[in-house]
């Protein structure tokens, strides 16, 4: 078959040539220690010898997209940050677990092949890598005629991390009774939640800057998610950091738990740190009960961390962390909001 009767078909096999070339300047700005080759290949290769410091190197990996905060990228033909997205939903998710992300893939499904918009959307992939220094060493770019309409596509991603054996976050083993809870600012939203959100606003002018906001709302509602990676590292080497829950889809509620055994309870103080003003709109103008906004957003904190009392301050201090709490015996419930 010609490419001519390839593209009648409606797949542009050009178009995908031209994201190639376009694209290879953002790949190169993330390339790091331990990259074998470059991009064209059938694979991408991490050389892990390269990284001759580990003695009992693991391994650890993660997979996930940005939900439907695509849908209000692709509405206002918005693309450079949802890259961002997709890399901290994957990176945040490692560096949770105690991990260095060594590298990253994409995986973009789309209508018809736009170089320009695939270039915005990887570039914003490549800021995202550059953030949490991992290197894009692949991906996949897959035309979808007849299944996706033109204007819409799909971005998810896939990473690895490397840690030393002894520094994976173990919550459920070193988690106890009198560890500290400090809390990481959140960017915003981040990337969960956004069905909610966009039902909740689907009749306000996007351009609007609410009385609760200091930007137009669809700027606020596209910031992208915040990468922890560069802050946490170096605690999590020095072993100063005992669980981490990545607050995303389930607020708290849902993710607390996930770093502590069933023997424990996260006893957080609502107001020991600010809870940005688009979540108080959201529960304004959704008239969402305030209890439920702590199940299904980050309400300010993207990343909470339990620490060991006589470690918090100087963790606070260097993070810039707010003291939220403290594990407690367990009581009735696996988080409580006082």
């Amino acid at each position: 078959m010609s490419q001519n009767a390839y593209a009648k078909s409606g797949v542009d096999v050009e178009a995908g040539y031209e994201v190639v070339s376009r694209i290879k300047k953002h790949v190169k700005s993330t390339q790091r220690l331990g990259v074998l080759g470059g991009l064209g290949g059938f694979g991408g290769a991490f050389d892990l010898s390269a990284l001759s410091d580990y003695k009992a190197p693991v391994l650890i990996s993660g997979t996930d997209g940005v939900g439907t905060k695509l849908v209000l990228a692709i509405e206002h033909n918005r693309h450079d940050t949802i890259g961002i997205d997709c890399v901290a939903m994957c990176v945040n998710d490692i560096i949770a677990a105690g991990a260095e992300p060594l590298y990253f893939l994409d995986y973009i499904a789309i209508g018809k092949t736009k170089p320009e918009k695939l270039e915005q959307v990887i570039a914003g992939v490549a800021k995202g890598c550059v953030q949490a220094n991992a290197a894009l060493i692949g991906g996949e770019t897959a035309e979808h005629p007849g299944v996706m309409p033109e204007d819409d596509y799909d971005i998810a991603g896939f990473a690895v991390g490397i840690a030393e054996k002894e520094n994976l976050i173990d919550g459920e083993k070193n988690v106890e009774k009198g560890d500290v809870l400090l809390g990481l600012a959140s960017s915003g939203i981040h990337s969960n939640g956004y069905s909610l959100v966009r039902r909740v606003f689907a009749d306000f002018d996007m351009n609007e800057t609410l009385p609760e906001l200091t930007q137009p709302l669809i700027d606020e509602l596209l910031t992208p998610t915040k990468i922890y990676v560069s802050a946490l590292l170096p605690f999590i080497k020095a072993q100063k950091i005992k669980g981490i829950a990545h607050i995303t889809g389930g607020g708290f509620q849902e993710n607390l738990p996930r770093m502590f055994n069933s023997t424990l309870t996260a006893q957080i103080k609502e107001g020991s740190w600010p809870i940005l003003p688009i979540f108080k709109a959201l529960e304004n103008y959704g008239k969402i009960k305030h209890e439920e906004m702590f199940e299904i957003f980050n309400m300010g904190l993207g990343m909470v961390l339990a620490v060991a009392p006589e470690n918090a301050q100087a963790i606070k201090d260097e993070l810039g962390a707010f003291e939220i709490g403290q594990m407690v015996s367990r009581k009735e419930k696996a988080v409580i909001i006082e």
